[in-house]
């Protein structure tokens, strides 16, 4: 990296779900994981959840495969720097900078990820919807517990784990700093996401979340998706089986989701995506910070 190169950045947060976004349309900036963490430390970087490393899919050779059916490629790091297939946030959050920057325009999009090709659309309200997948459901009984509390969790994959467990109160998910036990261990040999449910009212729920290797966070767009359907199915909705969709609204503690699962499983997921502020990372704080 040269001691003379301009790196672009902006930041921006989907809520509250924050990230450094570095636009890159060729693929020519370096990005080691120790540059990524360095950048999204708090404290001595810009500070983000994650990275949006913006791509031509042309250009980069995990997303060429993808380039005809989207031009673009997020690149998404987590905030370690280590490599994560899809971001459900942080896809509202490149959409919305490909919209700024003028790559697209309102309407449908698509954008090319590790976990495939995801459908966007962009809102003339300024929501963003980003298609999620379908969510699997395992079998098996799986339980939660805190402190002296043990709950039943709906066992949801969207991708990743997550157990789902509807609780009195949200302060019963205590700090949320350390993983909640969960049993059995087998239900989940790489940890879990765990989701604090309570109701608000019809189709309207509230969350905690912690977030397996990195403790409570501020929003979690998989686990309100995991979330959304587990109240359904305990509402005793099924669109497969119904063939009408079901929306829920998600409160995460930065803000609200509105999650609907439609009759052929896709779940959608719309929610607000904000361009915070931009400007130049200083590259030879950068190559310092990475010892390069």
């Amino acid at each position: 990296m040269s001691t003379r190169t301009r790196i672009a950045f902006l930041k921006g947060h989907g809520t509250e779900n924050d990230f450094v976004i570095v636009p890159d349309p060729e693929n020519t900036i370096d990005l080691p994981p120790a540059a990524v963490a360095a950048l999204c430390d708090r404290r001595a970087g810009v500070g983000g959840d994650g990275l949006l490393h913006v791509v031509r899919s042309a250009a980069h050779p995990e997303a060429r495969h993808m380039a005809a059916e989207a031009e673009w490629f997020m690149d998404y790091r987590n905030g370690d720097g280590s490599i994560a297939e899809m971001c459900g946030n942080g896809v509202r959050v490149f959409a919305r900078y490909l919209q700024r920057a003028g790559h697209v325009t309102e309407g449908d999009i698509a954008v090319a990820t590790r976990g495939g090709v995801k459908a966007v659309h962009i809102a003339k309200d300024g929501d963003v919807t980003v298609g999620m997948g379908r969510a699997l459901l395992p079998e098996g009984d799986v339980t939660v517990s805190v402190g002296e509390r043990t709950w039943p969790a709906r066992n949801v994959n969207m991708g990743n784990p997550h157990a789902v467990a509807f609780v009195d109160d949200l302060s019963h998910a205590g700090d949320l700093l350390s993983p909640p036990p969960f049993s059995p261990a087998a239900a989940y040999p790489d940890g879990v996401n765990v989701e604090f449910v309570i109701d608000r009212g019809p189709r309207h729920v509230a969350l905690r979340v912690h977030e397996r290797g990195a403790g409570e966070t501020r929003s979690c767009g998989t686990g309100a998706c995991a979330v959304a359907v587990a109240t359904a199915r305990r509402d005793g909705a099924d669109p497969a089986a119904t063939g009408v969709p079901a929306t829920y609204t998600v409160d995460v503690p930065g803000g609200t989701l509105v999650i609907t699962e439609r009759p052929d499983g896709e779940i959608e997921m719309t929610g607000p995506a904000v361009i915070v502020a931009e400007g130049e990372i200083d590259s030879v704080w950068l190559e310092s910070a990475t010892g390069a």
